[in-house]
């Protein structure tokens, strides 16, 4: 079978195509065949090495597709099943093996690429805005790269949950995206000497409760700037790059500041959590409260291309690397 493979850690040229013995299903194992994958700044980490992987290496951390076979001691899911997974690495291929304990059913009013375009970064919105920091009505919050994935997901929960929004973008068609979205207010970061500054003066004079910042390197000083005494600063990715160590003594002279970095799978080890957070967000995409916006869709052999694009800031909304699509 095809599959992308990285047998180094690097740039998207390490990103290849190449034919494999198809997978058989270890016990408790599930071989699913794949429809979708989505691709994430997961999958970039993965390839830099950020990330410790195993080399060689498939990446795609997050898919959906038909269960073709299951291996002894299966019981959550049988053949013919349509699923979806997260945080498992193997999608880029045209077939992927899978705990059964990680697989989440799919409603029937769920398509496979809306369950790989949505299931990592819809559950990873879902515990950001419910438990990392639960966001109340009047809340005003600032959303870095609000019209990215994650930020248009993040701009429109915040949004539902009755939270202000200022988000931050690159361009002026970007801002039309994550005002679309329901930010409130939309700062081009580019455009602006201090950003902090400009938070405060939108609101009013005044620092924010809580900053989601999926950008890191670039973003993180603003971001503890613009926070209010007693503020959160919710550090959930590093598109930009990692964080330096810093003296944890700047958070009390920031005002008693609190930082966190979670990460999903802690939000989702047990099963029966996994279960709840997939459908609270299926019901979110049900009842139009998330809209998922797929802009880019790659044949396994433009891997490479996706993730070039992503990671130049080329895109907005999801990308999807789709097995059976054909190269252009």
């Amino acid at each position: 079978m095809r599959a992308i493979q990285m047998s180094e850690v690097g740039g998207p040229e390490v990103l290849r195509l190449v034919d494999i013995d198809q997978p058989t299903p270890g016990p408790g194992q599930a071989v699913v065949e794949v429809a979708a994958a989505g691709v994430n700044f997961l999958d970039v980490y993965h390839r830099e090495g950020r990330y410790s992987v195993p080399l060689p290496f498939t990446p795609g951390a997050e898919g959906a597709g038909t269960v073709v076979e299951v291996g002894p001691g299966v019981a959550d899911v049988a053949v013919g099943d349509r699923v979806g997974w997260v945080e498992i690495p193997g999608a880029y291929a045209e077939r992927a093996v899978v705990d059964s304990s990680r697989l989440v059913p799919l409603p029937d009013d769920i398509g496979f690429e809306t369950a790989a375009a949505v299931l990592l970064q819809g559950m990873t919105a879902h515990y950001l805005v419910k438990d990392a920091y639960p966001v109340q009505g009047g809340d005003t919050v600032l959303v870095h790269a609000a019209a990215g994935g994650m930020g248009l997901l993040l701009t429109q929960l915040i949004t539902h949950l009755g939270g202000r929004v200022i988000g931050t973008t690159s361009t002026t068609a970007k801002a039309e995206l994550a005002k679309r979205a329901g930010a409130a207010e939309v700062i081009l970061s580019s455009a602006v000497d201090d950003l902090a500054a400009e938070v405060r003066r939108l609101n009013g004079g005044q620092g924010l409760p809580v900053v989601f910042d999926g950008v890191g390197a670039d973003t993180f000083d603003a971001s503890l700037a613009s926070l209010r005494t007693r503020g959160h600063l919710v550090l959930f990715g590093a598109a930009s790059g990692a964080v330096p160590p810093f003296d944890p003594i700047r958070l009390a002279h920031g005002g008693s500041l609190t930082l966190i970095r979670p990460s999903l799978g802690h939000y989702i080890a047990d099963r029966s959590e996994l279960l709840r957070r997939a459908a609270d967000v299926f019901e979110w995409v049900r009842s139009k409260a998330l809209e998922v916006t797929v802009t880019g869709r790659y044949a396994l052999s433009e891997a490479a291309q996706a993730h070039s694009d992503l990671e130049a800031r080329r895109t907005t909304g999801k990308l999807l690397v789709v097995p059976d699509a054909a190269a252009v």
